[in-house]
């Protein structure tokens, strides 16, 4: 841990109240964190993403509404994760008024520091993408996971709250993943003999995510072996499953992401520290633990952790056309507010819509009380909403493919088709 810490005359200038006092709040927050770091020093930024707007009950309401007062103003364009509440549609489901009202103050107070609006926990795609080598500062795993393995930008994992002290800034800890050295693969994980019709198929990436964070809960892994190129929701889909049941905050693979053209590359010339082999039945195994549900019992589909994009709502579109799902299932899909805008506009939402499906912008149900109690069997094509569901929703959950979410919605029970994943 550095004894010395080597402050610029800018940070000194902000600990001592020159840029004002939420600037002097902030930054004294961020030397206070450098040794939990093991930092000695401070980068600078040009962006960041906000993941402190969700709400966790009065104290970060009130830290929020702190910075606020104090005439907080982000320094770098600065996005925002999902919100506590659907601030336009949450009556139509049982959210509290009391966590509501909270909740949207705490949104507004985000807002008045001159964030950008996004409220999503997928900005990675939107127009505010960051480029390759951009030092940020992020919170929101998945995000945090696709800046750096996806994009190549470069952001530690920052938890709630550091995040806007970060924006507020312009400063980071010069530490971790900000620095070239600490990127470097240290596992290699092989994928040996995976059906290329597995690989081309959507659920695959859910599942290879889930199983990357298992095998790498602390470690920037290596994969190789791929014979397809993801697309950026399947991309999307292992950051997710990977930053719920691990902490991975880059991956390479091999040919691929950007800071991986070879296997060397990636290891930056150094001799992986081991090397897994990932075979169908290790994804097998991985695939069942997303699902807890006994029997076929089933109460709601929910998709949309991380935030559906507008391809994804595309291949909705023609899965549902000219379906009705069951009475007695709910389906809901949660997004942005932009990405419901736009496909409304492109005419994606009107075969949903006859469908009987629903739609949450700004939040999910892993941050806002919505879901009535009597929602006890979930289905969803989604690692991260599969891991989390059972703790923070106290439900049952059966993972599948996209389609297998919409026949089971239709036929009102749990269906699915296990055929790409028999060898």
């Amino acid at each position: 841990m550095p004894s010395l810490l080597l402050l610029t005359d800018y940070d000194h200038a902000c600990l001592a109240g020159t840029h004002g006092p939420a600037t002097q709040m902030a930054m004294s927050i961020l030397v206070r964190m450098l040794p939990v770091y093991g930092a000695s020093s401070l980068l600078d930024i040009s962006a960041a993403h906000i993941d402190s707007t969700v709400y966790m009950g009065e104290a970060t309401m009130e830290f929020a509404e702190k910075l606020a007062a104090l005439g907080a103003k982000v320094r770098v364009p600065s996005t925002l994760n999902v919100s506590g509440v659907d601030e336009h549609g949450w009556k139509e489901w049982d959210v509290p008024a009391d966590h509501a009202a909270k909740a949207h103050r705490q949104m507004m107070a985000y807002q008045a520091m001159g964030t950008i609006p996004t409220w999503t926990c997928a900005p990675y795609q939107t127009e505010h993408r960051p480029v390759l080598g951009q030092q940020i500062a992020s919170g929101e795993s998945n995000a945090i996971c696709f800046f750096n393995s996806v994009i190549g930008a470069r952001t530690e994992r920052y938890p709630d709250l550091l995040d806007i002290c970060c924006a507020i800034t312009g400063r980071a800890p010069a530490t971790g993943l900000h620095l070239t050295e600490n990127r470097a693969g240290n596992l290699l994980l092989r994928l040996e003999r995976i059906p290329r019709r597995l690989q081309e198929d959507d659920a695959f990436y859910p599942v290879l995510g889930h199983l990357i964070g298992r095998l790498a809960p602390n470690k920037i892994p290596v994969i190789e072996g791929l014979e397809v190129t993801p697309t950026e929701d399947q991309h999307k889909a292992v950051c997710a499953g990977a930053a719920s049941s691990g902490a991975v905050a880059l991956y390479h693979m091999v040919g691929i992401t950007p800071e991986a053209p070879t296997r060397n590359a990636a290891f930056q010339g150094r001799a992986p520290e081991q090397t897994i082999v990932v075979t169908l039945d290790t994804l097998a195994t991985a695939r069942a633990e997303l699902s807890t549900c006994q029997g076929d019992r089933l109460d709601m589909v929910v998709l949309g952790s991380p935030h559906l994009s507008v391809d994804e709502f595309r291949k909705l579109a023609l899965i549902v056309a000219g379906r009705q799902k069951h009475p007695d299932v709910a389906f809901l899909v949660t997004c942005s507010r932009a990405v419901r805008d736009i496909a409304d506009s492109a005419g994606l939402l009107d075969a949903y819509r006859a469908f009987g499906g629903r739609i949450t912008v700004d939040t999910c149900p892993l941050t806002t009380p919505m879901l009535p109690g009597s929602i006890k069997h979930l289905m969803t094509n989604s690692a991260k909403y599969a891991y989390y569901s059972p703790g923070l929703l106290n439900t049952q959950i059966a993972y599948g493919r996209l389609e297998d979410c919409v026949t089971s919605a239709v036929a009102g029970r749990i269906l699915r088709d296990d055929t790409l994943w028999n060898a």
